[in-house]
């Protein structure tokens, strides 16, 4: 597919399985916060085949992390911004969270901020999980 306004081609789902991730183009750009890519671990990607036929809106997810003491969905951004950062550059973070509002970038800039981002984000990955590892113990 190509991503509008820079002129890329790529395919919507791509799987990096020596890194143990994935990305997905969203594309989402209206109104509200945007979502252009997601990124999201090999063992994730498994979950979410499991839930593919199930119809689960944002109600049920906000109820759900209630219910069990979890971090509500609308924090998940700024927790995951603060681990970010740790670990990459915020101007890759940011694009990652398609903060594009606090970027000013052009069709060849988009192109170099998706590859950087395909090679920080395992270390986001291994990050988060070293701060789980800690909380656990």
């Amino acid at each position: 597919m190509e991503i509008p306004g820079t002129g890329m081609v790529t395919k919507r789902l791509v799987c990096f399985k020596e890194k143990g991730f994935c990305r997905y183009y969203m594309g989402l750009r209206g109104p509200e916060k945007p979502c252009e890519w997601i990124y999201f671990s090999i063992s994730s990607l498994s979950l979410l085949q499991t839930l593919v036929s199930k119809h689960i809106n944002r109600h049920q997810v906000r109820k759900y992390t209630r219910r069990h003491g979890l971090v509500l969905p609308k924090y998940m951004r700024k927790v995951s911004w603060r681990l970010m950062i740790k670990t990459m550059s915020r101007e890759v973070a940011r694009f990652i969270q398609s903060r594009f509002g606090e970027l000013r970038i052009s069709e060849a800039r988009y192109e170099d901020l998706l590859s950087e981002a395909d090679q920080t984000y395992l270390s986001y990955l291994q990050h988060l999980k070293n701060v789980f590892d800690e909380v656990i113990e």
